[in-house]
């Protein structure tokens, strides 16, 4: 079903994102609850092209989002919170994220594309120089440390073998040493190859 007409009339025949009176294509917001008039929006060939390839997209143009994030419409408001989360490393974007404001419902519908994840902020376990630790690395002890409960020390340069990364907590890991598990402060330890 088309709703070019009634969109066309809803936007003036503008851009509902920059504003470009060479809007021309009624844009379906993926991941909207239903395919009615309310979940599309009349765009212009620039922001459409922009939208599909991120890579590409031109900073300046996108802009305009400081005016369409306060849209009336819920489904502008959707695409604008979508698009700053892309574009959320410059700086101007990110402090807009920070003080737009979606209703509930309008959040909800804007998060299940998923595009305000940023994969950088899942959590990370990292050794003494960086390095990304995953389950079942080996590290090695960069420090003597005191084993709390047990009656020795795990000394430096000791290797741990197969270690287990504690879900909730990025700067400990577990493994076993003389035969106990211990749980390890990532700090401590270096990832090793061996």
């Amino acid at each position: 079903m088309s709703y070019d007409r009634e969109l066309q009339k809803r936007s003036n025949s503008i851009c509902e994102l920059c504003q470009s009176d060479e809007a021309n294509t009624a844009f379906a917001v993926p991941n909207s609850p239903s395919n009615k008039l309310e979940h599309h929006i009349w765009i212009c060939p620039t922001c459409h092209s922009q939208m599909e390839n991120i890579t590409t997209a031109d900073t300046n143009h996108w802009r305009c989002l400081n005016e369409s994030i306060w849209s009336e419409e819920p489904a502008v408001k959707v695409v604008s919170y979508r698009m700053l989360h892309k574009l959320k490393q410059a700086d101007w974007a990110a402090d807009l994220l920070d003080i737009a404001y979606l209703d509930d419902e309008t959040l909800a519908w804007a998060k299940a594309s998923g595009d305000d994840a940023n994969p950088e902020d899942a959590t990370k376990h990292v050794d003494c120089f960086g390095a990304v630790l995953q389950n079942g690395d080996n590290v090695v002890l960069t420090k003597t440390l005191d084993v709390k409960g047990a009656t020795f020390s795990a000394k430096v340069g000791t290797v741990v073998r197969k270690i287990r990364l504690v879900a909730d907590n990025d700067e400990q890991i577990e493994g076993k040493v003389n035969g106990s598990q211990i749980v390890i402060l990532t700090k401590y330890v270096r990832k090793s190859s061996t």
